[in-house]
Parts: C-alpha cells; sequence; structure tokens
C-alpha cells in the first residue's frame, strides 16, 4: 500500500534517490519506469512525481550523486590529511552508495551531453585529488621513485577501482571490515613501489571462438553487434543498424537469432567462453603461482577484447531473467577460481572477504585499464598485472 502523506518519512526524496539508483543500476536506465520506483518505494506514481518531474531528472541526480560525495568527502578532510586517510574517505563515502554505484560504470552513457561532460569532470577531480596524495605519499616514503604525473593518476584510478568494485556485487561484510579491507587494498595499488614487470612472457590477444566468419553468418552478425552494443548502449541499437552493418535485409537476422536479446546473450557467452580459455593454470602450484596466472589471464583478456568486455559487464541488464541468471552461474563459478586460489595463497581470509578482494582486483583492471585508455602494450600488461596481484597481497 502507498504510504501514508500523514506518515512521510522526512527522507523520503532520499529514498527514492536510492530505491531508483539500485532500479538503473540493476536493469539499466530504459528497462525502469517511474512506476517501478514508485511501486519499490510504496508511493504513487503521482506522489514520486512531486519530487522529481521525469524519469531524466531522476536519473541525472542519481548518476551524479556518487560522484559529488566523493568529492564532497575529499574537501571536508583535514589539511595533511596521508593517502591512507583519502582512500579511507572515499571508501566510506563509497559504501553508503554501493547499490546504485553502478549507474556511474555504465549508465552515464545516457545522459545528455553537457551532464555527462560535467559527470566526468568532477571524476576527474577526485582522481586528480588522489593523484596527489599520491605524489606526496610517494615523496615521503619511496623519495627514489616517485614517478610521473601521469603514472600517478593511473594509480590513483586504479586504486578507485578498488574501492568503486563495490558498487559491483552483493557480498555481505559489516562495514566495520569492509571498509578498512577495500582501504588496504587500494593502499597497496596506489602507494606500492613503481609498478615492475612481472617475470614471463606476456601472451598474446586470446583469439576469439566461432568458425571463419566468411561462413558463419551468425558469427559475423555478433561481431557487428558487440562494437555497436559497446558504442551506443544495447537499448539503443535496433536490428536494422545491426543488418545493415552486416549487409543483410532485417528480417535475415531473425534466421539466425531471436531477437535482439537473443544476441545479447551469444555476446555474454562469448565473453565466458574466451575468460575461461584465458586461464591456463595445469602444472602450477595453486596459491600464489595459480593466482598469478589467473590475474594475467584476466589483463589479457581485458586488453584484447576491451568492447566485449565492456558489453558483457555492462548490458546484461537487458537479458532475460532466466538468461541472466545462467550468466551469471557462469560468471560465479571464474569468481569461485579466484576466491578459491586467494584463500589458499592466504589462509587467513574467510570466504566474504576474499571474495571482496576478488572483485576489488577485478575493479583494478577496470579502472586501470581505462586510465591507460586500453592503449595496449607488453608493458602495460604486465604493469596492470602487477597491481591487480598488488591488491590481493597482505
Amino acid at each position: 500500500m502507498p504510504t501514508s502523506t500523514t506518515t512521510r518519512p522526512r527522507d523520503r526524496r532520499d529514498r527514492i534517490l536510492r530505491a531508483a539508483g539500485r532500479a538503473f543500476s540493476e536493469r539499466g536506465y530504459h528497462a525502469v519506469a517511474m512506476e517501478d520506483i514508485a511501486a519499490a518505494e510504496g508511493i504513487t506514481a503521482s506522489a514520486l512525481y512531486r519530487h522529481f518531474p521525469h524519469k531524466y531528472a531522476l536519473f541525472l541526480e542519481c548518476a551524479t550523486r556518487l560522484a559529488d560525495g566523493l568529492l564532497e568527502a575529499l574537501h571536508d578532510l583535514p589539511e595533511g590529511t596521508d593517502l591512507e586517510g583519502v582512500l579511507g574517505a572515499v571508501t566510506r563515502a563509497t559504501l553508503p552508495e554501493r547499490s546504485s554505484g553502478g549507474i556511474y560504470r555504465w549508465e552515464a552513457r545516457y545522459l545528455l551531453p553537457a551532464d555527462r561532460a560535467r559527470l566526468r569532470e568532477v571524476f576527474t577531480q577526485v582522481v586528480d585529488a588522489v593523484a596527489q596524495q599520491v605524489r606526496r605519499h610517494r615523496l615521503e616514503h619511496l623519495p627514489r621513485d616517485v614517478g610521473t604525473a601521469a603514472e600517478h593518476r593511473v594509480l590513483a584510478a586504479a586504486a578507485l577501482g578498488v574501492v568503486g568494485s563495490v558498487t559491483t556485487h552483493r557480498t555481505t561484510l559489516a562495514a566495520g571490515r569492509m571498509e578498512p579491507l577495500l582501504r588496504g587494498a587500494a593502499l597497496r595499488v596506489a602507494g606500492g613501489p613503481t609498478v615492475d614487470a612481472l617475470t614471463g612472457t606476456v601472451t598474446a590477444p586470446v583469439g576469439e571462438p566461432g568458425t571463419s566468419a566468411a561462413t558463419d553468418r551468425r558469427t559475423q552478425i555478433l561481431d557487428a553487434a558487440i562494437p555497436l552494443f559497446y558504442r551506443h548502449g544495447f537499448a539503443e541499437v535496433s536490428m536494422g543498424q545491426i543488418a545493415r552493418t552486416v549487409g543483410l535485409a532485417p528480417s535475415a537476422l531473425y534466421r539466425h537469432y531471436a531477437g535482439k536479446a537473443d544476441i545479447l546473450l551469444a555476446a555474454c557467452l562469448r565473453a565466458a567462453d574466451v575468460l575461461e580459455r584465458s586461464v591456463d593454470l595445469d602444472g602450477l602450484t595453486p596459491g600464489a603461482a595459480s593466482l598469478e596466472a589467473l590475474a594475467r589471464g584476466y589483463v589479457d583478456y581485458s586488453f584484447g577484447h576491451v568492447a566485449l568486455t565492456a558489453v558483457a559487464a555492462a548490458e546484461s541488464g537487458g537479458l532475460a531473467t532466466a538468461d541472466r541468471r545462467r550468466l551469471h552461474a557462469v560468471q560465479r563459478e571464474h569468481l569461485g577460481m579466484w576466491e578459491t586460489h586467494l584463500r589458499l595463497a592466504r589462509p587467513g581470509l574467510d570466504a566474504p572477504e576474499a571474495r571482496v578482494l576478488v572483485h576489488a582486483a577485478l575493479g583494478t583492471v577496470a579502472e586501470g585499464g581505462r586510465a591507460l585508455r586500453w592503449r595496449d602494450t607488453p608493458d602495460r600488461r604486465r604493469q596492470l598485472t602487477s597491481l591487480t596481484l598488488r591488491s590481493l597481497s597482505d
């Protein structure tokens, strides 16, 4: 039943924003209606419109909420706060917003250009503020290994990726345990020695599965759709666009895929298959050695398949419920492998702590790679692998 106006809570607007943030993060901007948000909050749609005139206004505030909160948290810190204190403040500001933080990662593309530019500017200020603290930390603790301003920004972005990773999963852990775990991992990423190359040869980009595109029309369609989903978002791409890219009539696509969601499912399953084949643990000692192989494989996968990785991570909300569950089961299996080997390397961790750190490692790759603009070189792969392992170390 909708809440009576006589019992309306004082934090109604805040509660609406949290409910909307969760919905937009989990299902995507286009799949959520104002009526859905009103129902989740237990109010009528007309009551919701008294707070927000339309869905875009609500989405915009949700999208800027975390960014503005991070910047405010940094501005409120006392002068002289060290890098650990800065990362702690960022973590404490992020944790209350974890259920809606996915908007920043995946849904900001649906903002109008001016609003998207403002959001980007706020996050740039956050990265710059952390990067300044990285430089200060290195001057004080690693005076012979200070590094460049560009390196400081990559380290800051990767450390923020550790913190922001909490928005990508639902692992339950008390804030008193979650905050120091994330803060410590972020500090290891941003505050350690210069990223050194790992020993061994970096593998070449992982090849795509499937038969020759010259004879497999289904593969041609999928290969055309993935870059379109990546650039424009699943909801904005039509079957007609995909057909034109392949050079087919739209009706011809339906001989190979039941619909656009079927193409998306194929893309997500391809990503899972490529990722699985990127890791070879045969002959490796379980624990540190196997964990390094997992990290290197994930970095190779991420650099070698930027569009595929982003689509699989960002667009699964467009799948039917049964397909989404199928995909999540495959993803959980891979994450479980990381968790198992991390706990062998660090036996003092319990399962939830290991799970949080595994997601932190993946966040390191996501934001560190983004800061490097995914410009692929063997050295950058080695460097990002080293940062990933650093996030997992004790």
